[in-house]
């Protein structure tokens, strides 16, 4: 595990698409067409602003194991606030993941249509500006993400704006992730290998060493090290379904680190970019051809597709 090949994700810069939306466009998806994955850079979310974010999260996690835990909602599917370690399971796994997570959702104002099914915000007494941080953080986030959207749409033949109103209102959600400290011997790994629910992931703290991903040509596992900074971006099981596997969902994993590693934490942040509720997942018909025939003739809500996905990983119970 300590000797994983680096994958050789190209390293792209959002600031090129202003200049050259199409070329852009092209590099992306190819690197999504290839890899799955793609790091960008100059993604325009501030350098001031994620400074701050890294500090809130890592004094949340340092509250008391109590006071933490008073944010949990059980039954609640993980969608707002805290989640405690060893909650969460891979789909298909034996073991747990060594993680604890809060996750930050969209704030609607009162009477919005789907406040039914997207849950209101828990915001932590402490520390006192966490609320404030992220929700100009999920905005930041928010508009890296229509950027990209953007090239994608480019890259598979639609109008640049075509994502614009299915992610409206869209039920995206930012996990603070705390990996603390293991032992040698620990059960499990940090997070086992899964593919993402959502349209696309935006991540940052991948520098810290752990994350990688499951290379389909060949079975390998590739390690993923993107330049400080640089963000990962990676396409999500709805994303995959919607441009029939043209665009692929791969399987990733955070493996444990190296001994000298095990005593220290390790932070994350990605953004899980999500459609709206009642966007239709829906086979686009330019992925279809006598190659690659519909594999989804039946189309599916996110919010039914996003249910499935969080029986399956042990948030929601049957």
């Amino acid at each position: 595990m300590l000797d994983t090949q680096s994958a050789q994700v190209p390293t792209l810069s959002l600031a090129d698409q202003e200049r050259d939306p199409d070329g852009f466009a092209a590099a992306f998806g190819s690197s999504f067409e290839r890899f799955g994955f793609a790091i960008v850079a100059d993604h325009g979310v501030p350098q001031d602003l994620i400074d701050r974010a890294w500090a809130e999260t890592q004094a949340l996690f340092a509250l008391p194991e109590d006071e933490k835990r008073g944010y949990h909602a059980p039954g609640g599917g993980g969608a707002r606030g805290y989640t405690p370690f060893k909650t969460e399971i891979a789909k298909g796994a034996s073991a747990v993941d060594l993680k604890e997570f809060w996750h930050v959702g969209r704030e609607l104002a009162a009477g919005h249509r789907f406040a039914d099914v997207m849950a209101p915000n828990v915001w932590p007494q402490r520390p006192e500006e966490f609320r404030d941080t992220f929700i100009e953080l999920f905005a930041a986030f928010d508009r890296a993400g229509d950027r990209l959207l953007s090239a994608i749409a480019r890259h598979l033949g639609l109008a640049p704006d075509w994502f614009d109103p299915a992610v409206k209102d869209g039920n995206s959600v930012l996990r603070l992730l705390h990996y603390p400290p293991i032992p040698v011997d620990a059960e499990g790994v940090r997070a086992g290998a899964h593919e993402d629910i959502n349209l696309i992931t935006l991540l940052l703290g991948a520098e810290e060493a752990g994350l990688e991903l499951l290379d389909r040509t060949n079975d390998r596992w590739l390690a993923i090290k993107p330049p400080e900074g640089a963000m990962v971006v990676n396409v999500g099981d709805m994303l995959q379904r919607l441009t029939n596997h043209v665009l692929p969902s791969t399987t990733h994993r955070v493996v444990n680190p190296p001994p000298e590693r095990r005593g220290h934490s390790r932070y994350s942040m990605p953004f899980f970019l999500h459609p709206a509720p009642d966007f239709l997942i829906e086979t686009l018909p330019q992925t279809i051809t006598a190659e690659n025939p519909n594999r989804y003739p039946t189309p599916i809500t996110a919010h039914d597709y996003l249910h499935e996905r969080l029986v399956e990983i042990g948030l929601i119970k049957k």
